[in-house]
């Protein structure tokens, strides 16, 4: 564990800021070809096969998708001069594109995850950056926001690298400017691209970021897996994920989700990587009930078991915190001034 002056985030920085330095936000659709349908089966239009995916494996139609873009007051379509890091924000298990967002309160008319975002980019804290809120479901009812342990939506949350690796990433880089582009596939390429590239998440897209960005476990109803819930929520672990590491060099889980991989686990597929993570920031509520022994769980032993391959490790254990946008607003204050220093 590496130590850090983690604080609170400056009230004001909750208010708006003079209208010329706010960014904006779009809502955008794009196609998605990798996705859970109506059957349980994982549809794909890539050569993915059933034992890694842990399902049967067919190919569909591609469905649309939307997601919400957060662009620095600075970011100019016209200007390919200048290139942005971009950073995933992952929402819970029942939010969607707009629960960073709508959910997360308004003050002075605007969302308070942009004001917060605009504060500490004219401050200088952090360089201008493009956020993308996506929906974390990658099934064919992906606008379902129930908790249903049965519900195809829900099994959807454990098979959105896919659709991130090979239908969100590639819309975003090649509809805004960024510094990364996943189309350049050389080793040096490689290695330029997941630096200019952080996700994190809350609560269930916390358990996303980490079991699908690491590599951890995926997980489908009792109903189908035909064992038992080791969480009494109808859900149990299937087959690991193979981790996005190659993809980024940054991740943040705040209030991770009950089925959160361990960290022997998590630890166990980070040394097996090629590629080393620059940065893990964890963070929960210490009165977080939902979320807090998961959390104690995904970090037990995930620096000692990843070897040489993971550089910064930042366990924020926040006192009198529940599960709420007051730690997750304090976690991407937190973790984005870390971000792209490299």
């Amino acid at each position: 564990m590496d130590n850090m002056n983690a604080t609170a985030v400056p009230i004001e920085y909750s208010r708006s800021v003079m209208e010329e330095l706010r960014g904006t936000v779009q809502e955008v659709s794009y196609q998605v070809g990798n996705y859970i349908d109506f059957s349980r089966q994982f549809v794909t239009d890539r050569n993915i096969n059933r034992s890694e995916a842990g399902r049967e494996t067919v190919a569909g139609e591609s469905i649309m998708k939307k997601c919400n873009v957060y662009l620095p007051a600075a970011y100019n379509p016209n200007d390919h001069s200048v290139r942005y890091n971009v950073m995933y924000l992952l929402h819970g298990v029942g939010g969607d594109q707009y629960e960073w967002l709508s959910s997360n309160v308004t003050v002075d008319g605007r969302f308070v995850i942009c004001n917060l975002l605009d504060h500490l980019i004219a401050k200088g804290e952090i360089d201008p950056l493009i956020v993308v809120f996506p929906n974390g479901r990658s099934a064919h009812d992906w606008i379902d926001t129930s908790f249903n342990a049965e519900g195809t939506h829900m099994l959807g949350f454990y098979y959105f690298d896919y659709e991130l690796r090979y239908d969100l990433i590639p819309f975003i880089e090649s509809n805004y400017l960024t510094s990364a582009d996943i189309t350049a596939t050389s080793h040096e390429a490689i290695i330029y691209n997941r630096m200019h590239r952080a996700i994190a998440g809350l609560s269930m897209g916390g358990m996303q970021a980490l079991n699908l960005i690491l590599g951890g476990y995926r997980h489908d109803s009792i109903r189908f897996t035909h064992t038992k819930s080791p969480w009494d929520n109808g859900l149990d672990k299937t087959v690991l994920a193979p981790g996005m590491i190659d993809l980024f060099a940054y991740v943040g889980a705040f209030s991770n989700a009950p089925t959160s991989s361990d960290g022997k686990t998590l630890g166990d597929s980070l040394a097996s990587s090629v590629h080393k993570l620059h940065l893990l920031y964890l963070t929960c509520g210490d009165a977080d009930g939902i979320a807090v022994d998961s959390y104690t769980k995904s970090v037990g032993e995930l620096k000692s078991q990843s070897g040489q391959q993971l550089n910064q490790f930042y366990q924020i254990l926040i006192k009198d915190g529940v599960h709420d946008f007051h730690v997750w607003n304090h976690g991407v204050y937190n973790f984005s001034r870390l971000l792209f220093r490299n």
